[in-house]
C-alpha cells in the first residue's frame, strides 16, 4: 500500500463484496479492511431460498469472490469477525475481542435478520428462519419429499420457498394474516394471483389467519395453532415474516435514522460525512421520485457501492437506480421495477390468465410509477423508460399488447 488512509468496510454480503471491489477498481491505493461476522467469504443471499434450495447451486456459486482476489488486492478480509461499537468522534470501530481499529472513511454493509414475531413457541427446535447459510443448510435438509412444511408469512421469502419446496415433493401450508400473499408490496389484484398460482401448485395457503402460537411436543415444534380454533401439523415450520435490518451500530452511535434505517442522502452518506451505508440499511433520498426509499433487494447490494466508494473518495455521485427485485416461483418468472409509492390503481397487458403479462402502477395523472414483467422479457428496458420519463400515457396504448411500449 503507498498510502496511510484506511478504508473499514462492515458487512459480509453482496454489498460489502462490491464496496471493496470498486475501491480497488477505482485505484485506492490505502488500507481496505473487510469485516464479515459469518465464517464464510462474502456472499449473495437470494440464492438461498431459489437456486440453493432447488439444489442447482452451492454456496462456491453465490460466493462474490475467492479468498485469492482478497489476498491479490490486499484486502484485509477479517472474517468471523463481529464489530461492536463505532466511535464517530475517534473514527474507530470496537470489535467483539476488544480490539480497535481506526478508519478514515468507513461504509457500513450490514444487512437484515429475520424478523422475529412475539408468537409463543419460537424458541422451539424445528423451528426455521432463513436469511443466512447456515439457516438454508438446516432447512435444506427437512425438505424431503413426503415431508410437510407450514410457512407462517406469504411473502416473497415465504412464497420462494413453498414453491421450491413443492417441487421436492413437500406438502407445504402457507399462513399469512393479510387478505394476499405479498399485499403490501403488489397490492390485493396481483397478490390474488399469486395466490392463486401457489394453489395451482397444490399449497394450501390459509389467507386472513393469525397464528396464536407454534405447537411443541417435547421440545421440538410441530406446527401452528391458529386463532380461528383450527391447527396445522407440520414436521416443520419457517417463519418469513420480513426482515429486520441490522441498524444497531449506526443507532448506537448516534448516526440519524429514517424509516428503518440509516438516513443518507442520494450520494449514500450519512448524517456523519466520513460514514457511508448501502443496502438493506440504507433509508435513501431518490432523486427521481423524490422521497426516502430503503429496500431489501439485491439490486441495491449490487449498484449502490459504487456511488457510496465514489464519495468515499471525494468524487460527486448519486443514486438513482430504480428500486429493482425478481423471483422464480415454478413456471412463473418476474422482474419488477420502480416504486408505486402505495399506488392501488394497477393496469394490464397481455395475458393476464396465462401468466404471460406486464403489469403497470398509475398515479393519478396516468404516469407510470412501477412495472412488472410476468413471463415477458425484453421490456424491462422500455418499462424503465416510461418510469423515468415521468410523462403522463395513453392508458388504452399502454394496455394494447400489439402497440409499442414506447
Amino acid at each position: 500500500m503507498t498510502s496511510s488512509t484506511i478504508f473499514v468496510v462492515v458487512g459480509g454480503g453482496l454489498a460489502a463484496a462490491k464496496a471493496v471491489e470498486a475501491l480497488r477498481d477505482s485505484g485506492f491505493d490505502g488500507q481496505v479492511v473487510l469485516f464479515a461476522d459469518e465464517e464464510y467469504l462474502p456472499y449473495e443471499r437470494p440464492p438461498l431460498s431459489k437456486d440453493f434450495l432447488a439444489g442447482s447451486k452451492t454456496l462456491a456459486d453465490f460466493t462474490v469472490q475467492t479468498s485469492d482476489w482478497y489476498r491479490d488486492r490486499h484486502v484485509d478480509l477479517r472474517l468471523n469477525t463481529r464489530v461492536t461499537a463505532l466511535d464517530l468522534s475517534a473514527h474507530t470501530v470496537a470489535l467483539a475481542d476488544g480490539a480497535i481499529m481506526p478508519y478514515d472513511k468507513l461504509l457500513l454493509a450490514t444487512g437484515s435478520a429475520p424478523r422475529r414475531p412475539p408468537i409463543p413457541g419460537c424458541d422451539a427446535n424445528g423451528l426455521y428462519y432463513l436469511r443466512n447459510y447456515r439457516e438454508a443448510v438446516a432447512l435444506n435438509a427437512v425438505l424431503a419429499e413426503g415431508s410437510s412444511l407450514t410457512v407462517v408469512g406469504a411473502g416473497w421469502i415465504g412464497l420462494e420457498v413453498a414453491a421450491g419446496a413443492r417441487r421436492r415433493g413437500v406438502d407445504v401450508t402457507v399462513v399469512e394474516s393479510a387478505k394476499q400473499p405479498l399485499l403490501s408490496a403488489l397490492g390485493e389484484q396481483v397478490g390474488a394471483l399469486f395466490a392463486d398460482l401457489h394453489r395451482e401448485h397444490g399449497v394450501q395457503l390459509r389467507l386472513e389467519t393469525q397464528v396464536q402460537r407454534i405447537t411443541v411436543e417435547g421440545g421440538r415444534a410441530t406446527g401452528l395453532a391458529l386463532a380461528d380454533g383450527t391447527t396445522v401439523n407440520a414436521d416443520a415450520v419457517l417463519v418469513a415474516v420480513g426482515a429486520q435490518p441490522h441498524v444497531e451500530l449506526a443507532e448506537q452511535a448516534g448516526l440519524e435514522m429514517a424509516d428503518g434505517g440509516v438516513r443518507v442522502d442520494a450520494s449514500l452518506r450519512t448524517s456523519d460525512p466520513d460514514v457511508f451505508a448501502v443496502g438493506d440499511i440504507a433509508a435513501a433520498w431518490h432523486p427521481l421520485f423524490g422521497v426516502r426509499i430503503r429496500t431489501e433487494h439485491w439490486a441495491n447490494a449490487l449498484k449502490q457501492p459504487a456511488v457510496a466508494v465514489a464519495g468515499m473518495l471525494g468524487q460527486t455521485a448519486q443514486y438513482d437506480e430504480l428500486p429493482y427485485f425478481f423471483t422464480d416461483q415454478y413456471d412463473l418468472g418476474m422482474e419488477y421495477a420502480g416504486h408505486s409509492s402505495g399506488s392501488k390503481r394497477v393496469v394490464f397487458r397481455g395475458d393476464v390468465a396465462g401468466r404471460a403479462f406486464v403489469a403497470f402502477w398509475l398515479d393519478d395523472d396516468n404516469r407510470v410509477l412501477a412495472g412488472m414483467n410476468v413471463n415477458v422479457w425484453d421490456v424491462l428496458d422500455d418499462v424503465k423508460g416510461l418510469i423515468r420519463s415521468k410523462n403522463p400515457v395513453d392508458v388504452d396504448r399502454l394496455t394494447d399488447a400489439n402497440a409499442p411500449l414506447r
